[in-house]
């Protein structure tokens, strides 16, 4: 029986990966075919996107009252976006270069998210208004972000303040080209591969659900190794695949992003619906471990350069974690 839920677990995330994917290739195509802008797109639709199974399955948990499990998903993503993407992205690169403007805005946003999901979650519970106010601060976090890249451009292209950016400029900074009319084929597609998310996400918290039921731990154990390195392999494609190609930005900025959204929005938007609870495993293994990954993470991008022997420190670091969660020390 434990086998046969471990293929339903690794069937139904591999759904929910794809289907994530097809999500957001198509609302990308229609929101480029309706003249939205290219940044507002990234800013929103690719950024859920890719978070869009943590998302998922959060919403599926709280609904099936697996509330435990919500916390320990955002947690544990976190910390594999972290320490085993970023250090992966390390060593295949050899060296990270980190950009100012990654220091300068997202590293103390990413510091002041993660400083107000640890004290929303130190009475082991998430409200409703505190479910408001991590979806507020995500608000703030996206419309700052948007002047802030649009401040920048500006500045290089040597427009005035206030000034609007031509949209053919804007759109060859962002390398997002215009999308063709969208066309019936394309909502078919978003419609479908919602459907597929709430398969995949459902039947991805039953596995955890009854394979933890069987190995008699804790359903948040599951969610914080096997579930997080598996809903965290988006990033990792983008981030390892970025890195490759020398486009270190990219491939920062997107555990920025990813981050920033899982710790406020995926904890945010279920807490709607139910007061979540945090298990103990999640309080006493993923906070401490969350909030030393991104100090690690924090000072990482101060000094400028990530090395390839700091991406194999964040890599033992991860093992670490895993075995900790497991009980091996």
């Amino acid at each position: 029986m434990l086998f046969f839920w471990i293929i339903i677990f690794c069937a139904s995330l591999f759904i929910l990966i794809k289907a994530a994917d097809y999500f957001t290739e198509s609302a990308e195509k229609i929101g480029l075919a309706l003249k939205i802008s290219p940044f507002i797109i990234g800013v929103t639709i690719i950024s859920i996107g890719t978070s869009l199974p943590e998302l998922a399955t959060s919403i599926i948990a709280v609904l099936q009252n697996q509330t435990a499990i919500v916390a320990a998903n955002a947690i544990g993503s976190n910390i594999a976006n972290i320490l085993l993407i970023v250090g992966l992205a390390a060593i295949v690169a050899g060296k990270l270069v980190v950009k100012r403007s990654l220091i300068d805005v997202d590293l103390p946003l990413l510091a002041s998210a993660t400083a107000l999901v640890v004290a929303v979650l130190w009475d082991r519970q998430v409200t409703l208004g505190e479910g408001v106010v991590s979806i507020l601060a995500y608000a703030v976090y996206a419309a700052y972000t948007i002047k802030s890249d649009k401040a920048v451009k500006a500045q290089a292209e040597g427009i005035m303040p206030g000034e609007d950016i031509p949209a053919t400029r804007e759109k060859r900074h962002l390398h997002l080209r215009p999308g063709r009319e969208w066309n019936f084929k394309l909502i078919i597609i978003l419609l479908l591969s919602v459907v597929f998310i709430y398969l995949g996400a459902d039947w991805t918290v039953k596995a955890i659900t009854n394979i933890a039921l069987i190995l008699g731990l804790p359903s948040s154990l599951i969610v914080m190794s096997a579930m997080a390195v598996g809903t965290s392999l988006p990033e990792l494609v983008v981030s390892v695949g970025a890195a490759r190609r020398g486009k270190f930005e990219i491939a920062l900025g997107n555990i920025f992003g990813s981050n920033i959204f899982n710790i406020l929005m995926v904890l945010g938007i279920p807490a709607l619906f139910k007061t979540l609870s945090v298990d103990e495993k999640t309080f006493a293994i993923g906070i401490p471990f969350v909030i030393g990954s991104t100090v690690l993470y924090i000072f990482s991008g101060i000094s400028k350069k990530i090395y390839n022997w700091e991406g194999m420190m964040y890599l033992l670091i991860y093992v670490l974690f895993i075995a900790k969660l497991f009980g091996l020390f």
